[in-house]
């Protein structure tokens, strides 16, 4: 077939703008793709910050100021906080912790962040014994803290 005729197969030639909709398609699959796995990783972060704030004031022994940003209703006193979180208290001194999970039930209107924490300086592994874990309610609207319900 050297005659110059091309088969249906033979032709590699492309149009122009079916190329260009295939880059443009391309893209927006990438950009959507990019946007909607920033928002699955970061969609906590201020929830987890409020948290990571909380931990490093208990960290630092700062008892009055995590109260503070537990942001404590009228029936979670400073002795009831203090019972929990003072050296001697059910949660006990706090060194170091990690965010392990956060999740937001169907229709609620906070989120449930996991952490584990410990009153070793390092954090050991989570088979440690001295590791404990509390879920902690973080509610959306003005980033107060409790005990999820």
């Amino acid at each position: 077939m050297d005659g110059g005729v091309l088969g249906l197969l033979d032709n590699d030639a492309e149009e122009p703008k079916s190329k260009a909709r295939r880059y443009l398609l391309t893209g927006l699959f990438f950009v959507a793709a990019a946007a909607l796995t920033g928002w699955y990783f970061l969609r906590y972060q201020t929830e987890k910050n409020t948290i990571t704030r909380f931990f490093e004031t208990l960290s630092r022994g700062d008892l009055k100021q995590a109260y503070q940003i537990w942001r404590p209703s009228q029936t979670y006193s400073y002795d009831d906080f203090f019972s929990d979180w003072g050296p001697n208290g059910y949660y006990g001194t706090v060194k170091s912790f990690r965010i392990v999970a956060a999740h937001r039930p169907r229709g609620a209107s906070g989120v449930i962040v996991a952490v584990e924490f410990s009153p070793d300086p390092s954090l050991p592994s989570a088979g440690h014994d001295r590791v404990k874990e509390v879920s902690i309610w973080v509610e959306r609207r003005d980033q107060s803290l409790s005990f999820p319900p």
